[in-house]
This record gives C-alpha cells, sequence and structure tokens, in this order.
C-alpha cells in the first residue's frame, strides 16, 4: 500500500494576487501617431503594478529554456518570459504582413497566452472581403459588396452591385483610410482596375456601395459591451473620415440598434478588444447602421480625447480579472492519456457532459478516520480526505450522492496540476473522468470525432 505524495507547492498554478505581465507586439515604428496606444497601455500597466514589454516584430526573435519561452527584441539577451499563468499578449499594426509575424501570434496561443486579439480574428479584420462575409453571415447590414477578381470584367462585376456611381473600392488590405478609393464613373472603374493589376496581377479589390454621410462612428468593444464610441466628421473635401487623415472625433450616443449592430459585429470577427465602424442610417432610432469595417487593432487616442475616458486604464482593469481572459484552445480527442502520481500514464476520459467533478472510478474504498484507502489499476494507496461534496447523478440514475474528495498530481503536455477528485467505486469504467472545468484548465477543445489527438503515440482512433 502506498501514500499519496503531496503536489509540490512550487509548480502549482499562479497564485490569484500575482499581478499580471503585459506584452504587446508590434511593427508599429515608434515614430508613428499610432505609437501611441502602446505607450499608453504600458503606462498604465507600469500603473498596476504590472511587468511589461514591448516587443519589436522587426528584429526580435524567440527563445526556449526550462520549459518557458522568452520574447527578445534585437541585443535583448535576457528577453521577457512568458507564460500562461500571467501574461497577456496585446497586438498591435499589421502583423499579417509576413507570416512569421503571424506565427508569432499562434506561439503566444500554443502557449496558453490570453492573446488579445487571436489569429483567426486578426485574419479577418485585415481582409475587408473575409469581414464582409462574416457580418453576412451574422445578418449585419452593411453596403453592398462585391470582389474583383477578374480586371477584364470590372464593367460586368459592377453591374452586380445593383447601384449606381459613384462608388468605393477598396483593397483588401489597408487600414488608416489608404487603400480606398472613391469611383465616379465606368471609365474611371476600369481605368483605376487596370493599372492597379499592372502594378499586381494577383490584386484583389473590393466595389462597394457609396452611402453618401457626413460623419461615421467608430466604436469600441471589449468583452462583449461597449467601451466608448466617437463620432468622426467626413474630411471637407474627402470622402474618408479617418482621425489618421485628419478627422476630428467628437462624443456621441450611441442608439439601441446601433448598440446591438456594433456586439454583433465584434462578435462575427471574434474579437474580445475591437472597433466596429458604421455610417448610421438616415433614421437612426429605427433603422440599423451600416456596418463598414471591424478593426482587430484599435487606436486609442481619438478615442480617449473625443469620450473623454481612460481606454487604456478600463483596458488593463478589464484584463486585470483572469475571467475575462479569452484563450484559443488546443484540440484534444475525447480520450487522451496523462500522468498521475503515483499511477503513471492513465487514459482519460474528457467528458463535456461533465459540469461537475474530475471522478476516479475507484475500486474497494476503506474510510479510516479523515483519511481513504482506494485501489486504481492494480495499485492501492492512502490519501487524505480533503472533504466531502454533493454529486449529482444525472442520466437513467439521476439521483445526488456524497463522495469523498482527493488530492493528485496529474501531468499533461508537460504541465503538473494540483487536481482533486471525486472518488466513485465503479471500477467498470473509464478510470478517469475529467470535467469541463479542468478541461478549461488545460486549455483544449474535444474533439468527438476523435480520440488521442494530442498524446499521437496512441492515436489509433
Amino acid at each position: 500500500m502506498m501514500k499519496a505524495p503531496k503536489f509540490r507547492e512550487f509548480i502549482s498554478e499562479a497564485k490569484s494576487n500575482s499581478k499580471h505581465r503585459l506584452l504587446i507586439v508590434t511593427d508599429e515604428p515608434e515614430s508613428s501617431k499610432t505609437f501611441h496606444t502602446a505607450n499608453r497601455l504600458q503606462e498604465e500597466a507600469k500603473k498596476a503594478g504590472w511587468k511589461h514589454y514591448l516587443y519589436k516584430l522587426t528584429g526580435g526573435y524567440t527563445s526556449y529554456g526550462d520549459g518557458s519561452l522568452r520574447l527578445h527584441n534585437k541585443d535583448d539577451e535576457k528577453g521577457f518570459e512568458v507564460s500562461s499563468k500571467d501574461t497577456i499578449a496585446i497586438i498591435r499594426g499589421s502583423v499579417v504582413r509576413k507570416d512569421s509575424w503571424l506565427d508569432i501570434v499562434s506561439t503566444l496561443e500554443k502557449h496558453g497566452v490570453c492573446v488579445v486579439n487571436s489569429r483567426t480574428s486578426i485574419n479577418i479584420c485585415t481582409d475587408k472581403y473575409r469581414t464582409a462575409l462574416k457580418l453576412a453571415d451574422y445578418g449585419i447590414k452593411q453596403p453592398k459588396t462585391v470582389l474583383i477578381n477578374d480586371p477584364e470584367k470590372s464593367a460586368l462585376i459592377f453591374d452586380s452591385l445593383d447601384t449606381d456611381f459613384p462608388i468605393i473600392m477598396k483593397t483588401l488590405r489597408g487600414s488608416k483610410g489608404v487603400g480606398v478609393l472613391f469611383i465616379e464613373s465606368e471609365k474611371s472603374l476600369d481605368s483605376i482596375v487596370q493599372l492597379v493589376y499592372k502594378q499586381d496581377e494577383d490584386a484583389d479589390l473590393l466595389l462597394q456601395e457609396y452611402i453618401k454621410t457626413d460623419y461615421d462612428v467608430r466604436v469600441h468593444i471589449l468583452g462583449g459591451k461597449v467601451l466608448a464610441s466617437m463620432k468622426r466628421p467626413v474630411i471637407e473635401g474627402d470622402f474618408r473620415s479617418n482621425i489618421s487623415q485628419g478627422s476630428k472625433p467628437s462624443k456621441i450616443k450611441l442608439t439601441e440598434l446601433e448598440i446591438e449592430a456594433s456586439l454583433q459585429a465584434a462578435k462575427a470577427v471574434g474579437g474580445v478588444w475591437s472597433a466596429v465602424d458604421f455610417i448610421p442610417s438616415k433614421n437612426r432610432v429605427k433603422e440599423p447602421p451600416f456596418v463598414i469595417e471591424v478593426n482587430s487593432s484599435p487606436g486609442t487616442e481619438g478615442i480617449e480625447e473625443a469620450s473623454g475616458q481612460n481606454i487604456s486604464k478600463e483596458i488593463i482593469d478589464f484584463f486585470a480579472d483572469k475571467t475575462n481572459w479569452v484563450k484559443v484552445p488546443s484540440e484534444c480527442g475525447f480520450k487522451e492519456v496523462v500522468t498521475i502520481k503515483p499511477f503513471g500514464e492513465v487514459v482519460a476520459k474528457f467528458d463535456t457532459g461533465n459540469s461537475g467533478m474530475p471522478v476516479i472510478h475507484a475500486d474497494k474504498m476503506k474510510v479510516n478516520g479523515k483519511k481513504v484507502t482506494w485501489s486504481l489499476l492494480d495499485k492501492t494507496i492512502t490519501s487524505d480526505i480533503v472533504r466531502t461534496e454533493e454529486i449529482s447523478v444525472g442520466g437513467l440514475r439521476d439521483y445526488d450522492e456524497d463522495r469523498y474528495v482527493v488530492k493528485l498530481d496529474v501531468e499533461f503536455l508537460g504541465t503538473l496540476y494540483e487536481t482533486e477528485f471525486t472518488l466513485d467505486d465503479r471500477k467498470d469504467r473509464t478510470p478517469i473522468l475529467f470535467d469541463r472545468e479542468f478541461m478549461n484548465r488545460l486549455n483544449v477543445m474535444v474533439n468527438p470525432h476523435r480520440k488521442y489527438v494530442v498524446t499521437t503515440r496512441y492515436s489509433l482512433d
């Protein structure tokens, strides 16, 4: 008979009172006006007592050691350690310019870091056609939009737009109003299309219905709620309203329909912190707006000025609460191999229907005071009883019962977790059953069609 070893304190998950670490990933030069946001976020993180690091994609590199991931700027050997326990990464600028930069985002996601925003969300937001398709999937009102994929058929494609000139032409990737053209005639359309394709034969262009307006609206969405909004007047002698182009923002009160459309648009692209741009309808109270864009890397300078809010502080305060962290889970099978001391490798079932606690299907349980002796996989151990827990047994049985709770070390993908289990004496079942809450700790998403996705040496489905 063996006594279950105590969990080693030094490898336990981070304490709830530990300070967070802010990593800002950017391609923006420090001379850029948009660098204002990176600086403001660092200022507020410092006030909150967070460690912070500005990682510059140009010249930056990663390193691994002792199971940790570090990001280094050029000539910075020490770098900045990131961890799933305490690190939030905010992505700034146009990381889509290089696949290797996007791979940094994916690397952070794979290490369980809360990344704002995810690679998937960034890819959608930085491609205007993908954005349009996502908005359409959610039934969100937007200007009529078509894709030019053949320079010889621009006139025919314009006809399918079912609108009159003038129209708007956009490159699929562009920000701050760059890559947006005002087209006043078929002749202009043909000339510009031919010119663009002469420069880049693989170019993709969007044609979009022009909706005349004196202003548009930008709404910052954070965690599924409206953070702030601003009105951006159209620049005199122009059709754009981007602050980077000279527009002067002001505060605006949103209607219920505008709030709903903004929240839905952010949800459609999977944004945690994003900015939704829309053109208001003529009757703002009765008609939803035309959503024109969703930005995955919004700036704070204009919105802070217009709203009078300390947006940067509100963002830091929001992510100070770990329940607001959104992570990209790894895929696993409905069964995987874990290591549990003192049993070694054990096949465990990831049961998405279990909302209670992890379960050990043990045998021959015997209680002696505050200890319980139990058997699993031909090994018998004695554990301290942490407490008893009332468990609802579902299915056809549908009853409540009290079960003993014990603690064991669980290792999965190189990480150890102190885990509480309830003991159940149904030895004919899968030895170990993990619940939804524990899956969340592991940052995994179950593929019900596969088993052993992660532990590939067992991938015999």
